[in-house]
C-alpha cells in the first residue's frame, strides 16, 4: 500500500526522535535526552531494564565514564500505524575510555539495534518502549594520532558548536 503524506511526516518526526537520542547521549544533554521518551516508557537494554527516570540516572553515571561518545544511526526501518509505529534503528556507538588501571586509552565500539514502539500523543512522537539489542562489540586501543590540524572544539555539553544558531 502506498504511503500517505501523514505517514511520511510521521516517519520524519520519528527519525528526529532517534537523532535527538543520539545527540543528547553524545552531548550529555539530559534535558534533551528526556524529550525522546514518554514519561511511562519502558526500556530494556542488555545491561538495564526500567523506567525513564531510572534510565536517566544510569545514563548520567555510565556516560560520565567516557571521554567522548559518538552514536551514529544507519539503517532505519519505520512502520507507521496511525498514532503508533514499530521502528528498528541500526546504530554504531563508539565510547572512548581514558587510560586507566585496566589498560591504555581505548575505544569500545558496539553495533546495536534499537527496536522501538513509538507513539504519537497529542502532536508529539516519542519512545513508548525501547529494546536495545547488541549485535557485536569490540574494544580497540587508540592508535597514535596522525599529524594534522586539530580543532578541539567538541564539547560534551551545551557549549558544543552544534548548539550555536
Amino acid at each position: 500500500m502506498p504511503k500517505t503524506i501523514d505517514d511520511l511526516l510521521a516517519e520524519s518526526a520519528i527519525r528526529d526522535v532517534q537523532l535527538r537520542y543520539c545527540r543528547s547521549a553524545d552531548r550529555r544533554d539530559f534535558e534533551l535526552y528526556r524529550t525522546c521518551f514518554h514519561e511511562d516508557a519502558v526500556l530494556d537494554f542488555s545491561f538495564f531494564s526500567g523506567s525513564v527516570d531510572e534510565f536517566m540516572d544510569m545514563a548520567r553515571e555510565s556516560l560520565a565514564r567516557f571521554t567522548v561518545t559518538t552514536h551514529a544511526t544507519g539503517n532505519q526501518l519505520i512502520e507507521v500505524d496511525g498514532d503508533s509505529a514499530w521502528c528498528e534503528f541500526y546504530t554504531t556507538a563508539t565510547h572512548r575510555i581514558a587510560a586507566d588501571e585496566n589498560g591504555p586509552e581505548r575505544d569500545y565500539v558496539a553495533a546495536v539495534r534499537y527496536i522501538d514502539r513509538m507513539e504519537r500523543r497529542g502532536d508529539e512522537w516519542r519512545i513508548a518502549r525501547r529494546r536495545c539489542v547488541l549485535d557485536w562489540a569490540r574494544s580497540d586501543p587508540v592508535p597514535e594520532y596522525c599529524d594534522g590540524p586539530k580543532t578541539g572544539d567538541a564539547r560534551r555539553d551545551r557549549n558544543d558548536p552544534s548548539y550555536a544558531r
